[in-house]
């Protein structure tokens, strides 16, 4: 519901690249600590360029997404009920 509130407000479609992750997954699997999409809380939108990719952080921010990373080909999003972060891949 969220994410497509949130595409809904973006204005394009959006193809998302991970959603729920087991914790055996590999790129968990490799982690110390399990990450949100383990939660099923977690997505990573594909973004095309520099604009898409600052409509998703800007309408993310707005929608209350408090977990957001970005990297050149994708946006990730996370409800997390701890403090708001952001960061970079």
């Amino acid at each position: 519901m969220a994410l497509d509130e949130l595409r809904d407000d973006c204005g394009f479609p959006f193809i998302i690249t991970s959603g729920y992750r087991s914790k055996q997954h590999s790129i968990e699997a490799r982690k110390a600590k399990p990450g949100k999409h383990t939660e099923g809380i977690a997505a990573d939108i594909m973004v095309k360029n520099g604009s898409e990719r600052m409509i998703v952080v800007k309408k993310a921010i707005e929608h209350g997404f408090h977990g957001v990373g970005v990297a050149k080909t994708f946006v990730h999003v996370d409800s997390r009920d701890s403090t708001p972060v952001m960061w970079v891949y």
